[in-house]
């Protein structure tokens, strides 16, 4: 049985730090590439970042370059993302999502795999 579970959300201020992780189960972990999505009230889901199979690309949103950092550890089949100086903006549902394919994908209709989301709330 797949699973993907998120954690590591929560509340924090504007400009202070989170790091989520995502726990694989199910599948072979290092066969996927990886990806993190959001999705606020009212919007659609969308792409924030994601990371080959091998770790050697990945890929941001414009919105959360240079803030965040995707990263896996393949011995433990964990996907992470560390989120610095948030805004308000970054509030919203985080999904960890896996592709079966050697090279990032940036569109949640690629993703085979979804977790069921962890809360994010950013205060200002």
């Amino acid at each position: 049985q797949v699973q993907l579970v998120e954690s590591g959300g929560g509340l924090v201020q504007a400009g202070g730090s989170l790091r989520l992780s995502c726990a694989a189960s199910g599948f072979t972990f290092s066969w996927y590439a990886m990806g993190w999505f959001r999705q606020a009230p009212g919007k659609e889901r969308e792409f924030v970042a994601t990371i080959s199979r091998r770790s050697d690309n990945t890929y941001y949103a414009d919105s959360v370059k240079g803030r965040f950092t995707i990263s896996r550890d393949d011995a433990k089949n964990t996907v992470h993302l560390q989120m610095n100086s948030l805004k308000p903006e970054d509030t919203a549902v985080y999904f960890c999502a896996a592709v079966h394919d050697v090279v990032p994908r940036t569109t949640a209709p690629e993703y085979d795999y979804w977790g069921q989301g962890t809360q994010v709330t950013v205060s200002s």
